[in-house]
């Protein structure tokens, strides 16, 4: 396991995340601020709105879906996801 984090900056700053891995596996914590953003995923990932919310246009979905503070959506291996962000919003990824 390893003993430092690691921040992680995407989108000109506009995203960071701090990643740890611990007994339960591989984890970031992050921030995102006002703005639209397409990730991609290697793994699977599970997606916890902290604080905030998200609007979230899944891979197999034809319509937006926000997500609220204590609310989480899967997204799958080799997937691409856009979100949209209307408030400075935290959120919690783990990956499986």
């Amino acid at each position: 396991m390893s003993t430092t984090l690691t921040v992680n900056s995407y989108f000109n700053d506009q995203v960071k995340s701090v990643a740890l891995n611990n007994a339960e596996g591989t984890s970031t914590v992050g921030v995102m601020a006002v703005g639209e953003y397409e990730f991609g995923t290697s793994q699977r990932e599970y997606m916890t709105v902290v604080s905030g919310s998200l609007t979230v246009m899944l891979p197999s979905e034809s319509e937006w879906k926000t997500f609220a503070k204590g609310e989480t959506f899967i997204i799958e291996a080799n997937q691409a996801f856009q979100v949209k962000v209307t408030e400075m919003t935290a959120y919690f990824c783990r990956y499986e």
